[in-house]
């Protein structure tokens, strides 16, 4: 006598949804863990070497704040272009793609012999970070299950701060013993060495496959399936897309279901990056501008990034208990006080090391709680997608942040006045996120 397979059994993305995390799961969040930190090194990069770039090219703060924003620009490409590809050809594809772009310019701005070519390999170093962002953000909240899916999207992205300190003591080495070229040689090195174990241990997720290929995609999910220690299925149950989502790609993001989530998770990701960026790119050269070394200032950098390896961890354990959005935007308000603090304190090292520890700390996880949001607030077809526009548009805006800081500066004004306009940012994400989760409660009412 035959009998029947439950449709609930053939359905590979519950079975994953409620089952225990598999070694090969980890293993998953693992390596994008790595891409981030890696990220959280490439993108910092500049900083780390921006007092020997202004030094040995006698560039005028302005003209530094362009290169960043530069940066920031590729980054914003990179999300919009790359994010909606991740959906189409694949998470794995895609960081690959990622990772030739970012050692290219790595490679690029180490040998730079000019401030031309050091902004194009910034540009395309941006390109592939952005990119890198929206495939990985997708890519690990797909490796979780239901439980853990926003812890894991907060352990990748603590992999940001983690490289950025790991990288900066890299960085501190480096400056004492050459220059800022081996800064960015480092960091090409690192990025190339990465593809081997994203070939390796990150293939196209369980939910991508069936969302991407429907019943074809069997042979591959039951090879997946028998990696993470589960029976092969004999057949796949593809569930059907949402009522009235016809469209796809950035059409169906600006959908009514999805419209307002998306501009107010813009907005709100904009103001708030606006805040991190000014503290991760202008704080080197502003310590050596209070009479530190070049070393020292890379030093105060490595505190910031510490504080924001322990803001993503705490705001990780509190998602178990807390809503994701409700810590987002607590820690937005407190992100804009700390900035304002931080640019108040006198030149001591100790004091600026402590104070550069809690705006990292408020920062980064604000900005991490914008990654869970968009994860677990768009469905498996619009994840990279989404991801990519929120933080594109976001990074697009606010890559005018470092020009606008160093213009600031360049104007007469001080530390502490340009530290409270562009810390002002995340205050504007509070309420802005404040705005989003009062809509949410209308729509479930």
């Amino acid at each position: 006598m035959n009998v029947q397979v439950p449709r609930l059994a053939q359905d590979p993305v519950e079975i994953l949804k409620r089952s225990p995390m598999s070694r090969m799961q980890w293993a998953v969040v693992a390596v994008m863990f790595g891409l981030n930190a890696l990220d959280g090194f490439d993108a910092l990069a500049i900083s780390f070497a921006a007092p020997g770039i202004l030094a040995e090219w006698g560039l005028t703060r302005a003209e530094l704040g362009v290169v960043m924003s530069l940066e920031l620009v590729g980054m914003t490409l990179g999300s919009l272009l790359l994010g909606g590809l991740a959906d189409a050809r694949g998470r794995r594809w895609t960081i690959l793609l990622c990772l030739a772009c970012m050692s290219i310019g790595m490679f690029g701005s180490a040998f730079a012999p000019d401030v031309a070519v050091l902004s194009i390999g910034r540009l395309l170093t941006g390109f592939g970070i952005g990119g890198m962002l929206a495939a990985t953000n997708a890519g690990v909240a797909e490796a979780a299950n239901e439980r853990r899916r926003p812890l894991v999207v907060v352990l990748m992205a603590v992999g940001f701060p983690i490289g950025s300190v790991l990288g900066g003591m890299v960085a501190v080495q480096l400056l004492r013993a050459y220059g800022w070229h081996e800064v960015f040689l480092f960091g090409a090195l690192c990025t190339t060495l990465m593809a081997p174990l994203v070939l390796w241990l990150a293939p196209d997720s369980i939910e991508f496959e069936v969302h991407k290929r429907g019943h074809a995609a069997l042979p591959r999910v039951n090879r997946l399936l028998a990696r993470m220690g589960h029976e092969p299925l004999a057949a796949l149950h593809i569930p059907e897309r949402p009522a009235g989502a016809r469209k796809t790609g950035f059409a169906e993001i600006f959908a009514p279901a999805f419209r307002w989530t998306t501009i107010l998770l813009t907005i709100a990701y904009l103001t708030n990056i606006t805040t991190f960026i000014f503290l991760f790119k202008w704080t080197a050269p502003v310590i050596v501008d209070m009479g530190f070394s070049a070393p020292q200032a890379a030093s105060v950098l490595v505190w910031a990034s510490s504080g924001g390896i322990v803001g993503c961890l705490l705001f990780g354990l509190l998602t178990e208990r807390l809503s994701v959005l409700g810590l987002t935007i607590a820690i937005a308000a407190l992100a804009s006080m700390a900035m304002a603090g931080f640019g108040s304190m006198p030149a001591d090292l100790t004091i600026l090391s402590a104070g550069a520890f809690v705006a990292g700390l408020c920062a980064n996880a604000a900005v991490v709680g914008h990654y869970s949001l968009v994860a677990t607030l768009f469905p498996t077809h619009l994840r990279a997608g989404a991801t990519g526009a929120v933080i594109g548009v976001g990074r697009g805006i606010s890559a005018a942040a470092p020009a606008l800081a160093g213009l600031l500066f360049t104007a007469g004004y001080g530390f502490p006045i340009v530290a409270l306009v562009m810390g002002s940012g995340s205050a504007i994400c509070a309420v802005t996120l404040t705005v989003l989760r009062a809509r949410l409660r209308e729509q479930h009412e």
